[in-house]
């Protein structure tokens, strides 16, 4: 069998261009001059392909393109040392160490073989060091030579079986991913953490707890598993089932940003007879966040948790709402009830068969916006007390409904319902009642404690208090409405779909379930604001790949055509793959934007109807969806101006100027 890399295959201080492809390309040209491709160009193109899927960059000064490819012989790689470097996507700057895997295509085992022992040991100080040291391609082989290369064969009777009998298991972990909204940090997650445990040659499975659903891991898989990722900003659906095992908890944007450290910081925990594990028994999310979270933790996971599983009825229910007024005019508020009571299908209104469709629309959708106070307050309540804190939750919410309090009553609601419900599962009980608790004495007396403290103190003070708010926002024009659109656009943009972005889109959504036409717009001019801004980041990533596409690196110039109809469907996470390479650069750049974007649809008076869509949804904008363009575009350009600038101005430091304090530290 040849050897994977040869002197002929190293490259030692050498200019390869000023991009990823100029690099692949030599590289390329250089395993088929060595005749272990066929095809140069075939070879290139397949390992670009590959690069726009997930920059190959990692920390450190260290890029691995990699491919599998048709056009190649035997398993190759080709390595060389950059002068100048190439910025191959890793967040702390530009490679001068690249190492090609060029695989035949369908090895899948010899690709990821290479990749996982490359990978291994590039995390190893010494052995990058020494490759920056190497003084000849000769000592690059031999370095390589001993991570990567297949050990020759022992002079033993059956060297096979005792180095199978000697070789490591292979380690297997389960992950699962979840955020707010389920819409794309979710899915990222997912996708950046399968990409790299195949890549390091990890057993690997995802669970993604997404608003689409879920499919849950097969319990083989789970018990055979050695170690489990949380990456999560709500909370895990059925924890129990991965009761004893290792567990890496962490939010979901570390699954985008640092897949490889949670695999082996995975990998790590379940060699460690110490590491924390996953606790047993029905409750356990709700024990694990009692011992090891502190109260605001445990509060703004529980609001996250509630925002998470009320935003499909808002979502579902706002846009439905809107197409009852494309198809049955803005007068459908008033004459939904009675064309659903007094007609049919097959006995339609004197308004036409769109008007009774634009009614039945209208009606679903307001029963649908109508759970979600309830549907906030049941499931802060279930972060806190798992499925027993359901009901006396669901039920705050009602309340709160019932009584006018609103948005504020269903989160205090939720949370009194839910640590009523854990206090009441604390209790040291008899055996015979055990099996009563979760479907009986926790529901009974968490509703008459949450919903009781409702009903006798909090909900008419509270209902006064957003009384009290409506009337501000509906009072506000001006100067003050402009600075509230600002600091909506601001927070929006602020971490694109996390806590505060979902804080400002909570806050909008809230209010649409008062607004109205005739008396009380603002809520919609909020709701409005709320989405142009954030449209706004994705969209102007879209634009800046487009007109300065030499800033980025091909797999964002791939992210940047994506943006363009994410950040039009108003989804602000199209922007992530830029912000988490690029984050003080990016975020900057984007909340200048936003925040002008939020501020002028305030000046404007653009409402929107809709909770969500973009520019899909224009139709329930009334007639003021030109306004909404224009500020969405300025605020667009404005940002994508900004990112450019600060692209070509403001550079990153190299990797090796910095990071070796920093690892060593």
């Amino acid at each position: 069998m040849s050897e994977l890399i040869t002197a002929e295959l190293v490259l030692l201080d050498a200019d390869l261009g000023n991009s990823t492809s100029e690099v692949i390309e030599k590289l390329a040209s250089l395993v088929a001059e060595q005749g272990r491709a066929t095809d140069a160009s075939a070879l290139a193109a397949d390992g670009k392909a590959r690069e726009a899927k997930t920059a190959t960059g990692v920390p450190g000064g260290i890029a691995i393109p990699h491919c599998r490819s048709a056009a190649v012989t035997e398993p190759t790689l080709a390595m060389a040392r950059l002068n100048p470097t190439v910025d191959f996507g890793a967040k702390d700057g530009e490679a001068d160490l690249v190492f090609f895997i060029a695989a035949p295509d369908g090895a899948d085992q010899a690709h990821l073989k290479l990749l996982s022992k490359l990978a291994r040991a590039l995390v190893k100080k010494s052995f990058t060091g020494a490759l920056r040291e190497a003084q000849s391609a000769a000592q690059i082989v031999e370095l390589v030579r001993e991570v990567v290369a297949d050990k020759p064969a022992a002079a033993a009777p059956a060297p096979a079986a005792e180095e199978t009998a000697g070789a490591p298991k292979k380690k297997s972990i389960v992950a699962v991913t979840a955020c707010p909204t389920g819409i794309a940090h979710t899915y990222m997650a997912a996708d950046s953490l399968a990409q790299t445990a195949e890549d390091m040659g990890v057993d690997f499975a995802v669970e993604t707890q997404g608003s689409s659903g879920s499919t849950p891991l097969d319990p083989a898989v789970i018990d055979a598993a050695d170690a489990v990722i949380f990456a999560v900003d709500v909370d895990v659906r059925d924890r129990g089932r991965f009761a004893g095992k290792p567990v890496i908890q962490v939010p979901v944007k570390r699954g985008i940003d640092e897949p490889e450290k949670l695999i082996n910081d995975a990998i790590a925990a379940s060699e460690d007879p110490q590491a924390r594990r996953v606790p047993a028994g029905a409750a356990a999310s709700t024990e694990e966040n009692k011992d090891n979270e502190s109260f605001g933790a445990g509060l703004k996971r529980a609001l996250l948790t509630g925002v998470s599983y009320m935003i499909p009825f808002v979502a579902g229910g706002g846009l439905l709402i809107a197409l009852g007024f494309l198809f049955g005019g803005y007068d459908i508020t008033d004459a939904a009830d009675k064309y659903l009571a007094e007609n049919t299908l097959f006995n339609l209104p004197d308004a036409g068969f769109m008007a009774y469709i634009g009614a039945v629309a209208f009606k679903i959708g307001s029963l649908s916006m109508g759970f979600l106070i309830p549907a906030l307050a049941g499931y802060i309540a279930y972060a806190y007390a798992d499925r027993p804190g359901i009901a006396p939750g669901f039920t705050a919410g009602a309340v709160a409904g019932f009584m006018g309090a609103g948005f504020i009553g269903g989160i205090v609601g939720g949370l009194i319902a839910g640590l009523a419900c854990r206090w009441i599962g604390s209790w040291n009980v008899p055996r015979w009642m055990r099996g009563l608790m979760p479907v009986v004495i926790t529901p009974l007396l968490g509703s008459i404690i949450a919903s009781g403290l409702m009903f006798l103190f909090l909900g008419g003070p509270i209902a006064k208090l957003t009384e009290a708010l409506n009337s501000w926002l509906s009072g506000m024009s001006g100067a003050a409405a402009a600075v509230l659109g600002l600091i909506l656009g601001l927070m929006m943009a602020a971490d694109l779909g996390g806590p505060i972005n979902k804080v400002a889109y909570s806050f909008a959504v809230a209010g649409l379930g008062t607004a109205s036409l005739a008396d009380n717009p603002a809520p919609m001019m909020i709701m409005a604001a709320v989405m142009a801004a954030g449209m706004v980041p994705p969209l102007a990533l879209a634009l800046a790949t487009t007109v300065a596409s030499k800033l980025f690196t091909e797999a964002e110039r791939e992210n940047g055509k994506a943006a363009w109809l994410l950040g039009a469907a108003f989804i602000s996470e199209g922007a992530i793959p830029f912000a988490a390479a690029d984050p003080l650069r990016v975020i900057p750049a984007s909340m200048v934007g936003a925040g002008v974007t939020g501020s002028l649809i305030m000046s404007f008076h653009v409402i929107s109807q809709a909770p969500h869509g973009g520019i899909f949804v224009f139709f329930a904008m009334n007639n003021t969806w030109p306004l909404f363009l224009l500020a969405t575009l300025i605020g667009t350009v404005i940002s994508a101006v900004l990112v450019i600038v600060l692209k070509k101005y403001v550079r990153k430091a190299p990797a090796g100027a910095a990071e070796p304090a920093k690892v060593a530290a």
